[in-house]
């Protein structure tokens, strides 16, 4: 696999994402044992800058992950995150929590479930509202200080609340959802920029501005999720097919007559897959790929053959005419949220 450079580190182009295997997407599918294989084989493949956090399955995740890379922890990039605490595993509810105590004690609880010393990355999955976002960072820029983590990130923030905690300890990387159907990040209108599964809205009143742009600009690496749409860029998910506690059920894009209008976009990714005798997998992970040399995308999956299509994208070459097409695509139907 082709790679690109996070903090002077060698990582492959595209990483993996590990939350589907503990939370959110189809409880009956998940399987550990096979999980953590192909973990393994995802390093195996060069898929070696890993996602996952604490509030995946209350810790599960950082569980199966911390097993799967016995061995193997020194040949990857790992993040986690703090933040978020779990209200309801079933309806996946939770709240935010970014005070000093928290992030903390979070992070000594996610170091034990990882069998780890340090963490890669130490991400703040959503910014409270309630703290000061310089109280919360200066006290993760402190665990950077003690060895417990390497560096620090934030997910789903403004440019400007990036460029605020910047001053303060340098941004190693903004984790955001970024694809073909959001682009909120790039400054671009389209979704709700600010709210999750079960998550309260925190509504900042500033813009969300061009967060890929300052990345690039403050060498910050920009890591989008989700770049497959949650499986809906592949052409392969269907209302009807989502089973029930499938947190997609309740996303407007996911309803079914929005669903219908937004197979426009598909049909975009198809026709230039089709043109590269590749897959819209590829494609759609390509074109985030494309948006810069500091963008490391982490689809998340939990079968094997969509793990080597995934990787797959890191050596397809889209044309400038390509990019024009998948550009021009229409806005998506409805809130991402």
């Amino acid at each position: 696999m082709r790679t690109r450079r996070f903090q002077g580190a060698e990582v492959g182009a595209v990483g993996l994402g590990l939350m589907g295997m503990s939370w959110a997407y189809s409880a009956s599918e998940r399987d550990d044992a096979a999980s953590e294989e192909l973990i393994r084989e995802a390093v195996g493949l060069g898929a070696t800058f890993l996602d996952t956090a604490q509030v995946y399955g209350a810790g599960h995740n950082e569980e199966l992950a911390g097993r799967a890379l016995k061995g193997l922890r020194d040949r990857v990039v790992l993040a986690t995150k703090t933040g978020l605490v779990v209200d309801d595993a079933r309806t996946h509810a939770m709240h935010r929590d970014g005070s000093p105590e928290h992030v903390r004690r979070s992070l000594e609880e996610s170091l034990r479930r990882l069998g780890t010393d340090s963490v890669d990355l130490y991400y703040l999955h959503r910014v409270d509202p309630e703290v000061p976002l310089a109280e919360t960072w200066g006290a993760m820029a402190e665990l950077v200080a003690e060895g417990k983590a390497r560096h620090l990130g934030l997910s789903e923030v403004t440019a400007s609340q990036a460029e605020r905690a910047h001053r303060i300890h340098p941004v190693a990387a903004v984790q955001s959802e970024l694809s073909l159907w959001t682009r909120d990040a790039m400054g671009v209108p389209g979704g709700t920029a600010k709210q999750g599964p079960g998550l309260p809205a925190a509504d900042t009143g500033e813009e969300t501005g061009d967060v890929l742009g300052w990345c690039a600009a403050n060498g910050a690496a920009f890591v989008p999720f989700s770049p497959l749409g949650r499986g809906f860029l592949t052409g392969s998910v269907t209302a009807g097919g989502l089973e029930e506690g499938d947190f997609r059920t309740g996303n407007p894009r996911f309803r079914e007559e929005a669903m219908r209008e937004n197979r426009r976009i598909v049909e975009v990714v198809r026709r230039v897959a089709e043109r590269h005798g590749s897959t819209p997998a590829r494609v759609a992970i390509a074109w985030t790929l494309a948006q810069g040399d500091h963008v490391i995308p982490i689809p998340g999956t939990k079968k094997s053959r969509y793990l080597h299509d995934n990787a797959g994208a890191a050596d397809l070459d889209l044309t400038p005419a390509d990019l024009e097409e998948l550009d021009a695509v229409p806005a998506a139907v409805g809130d991402r949220y």
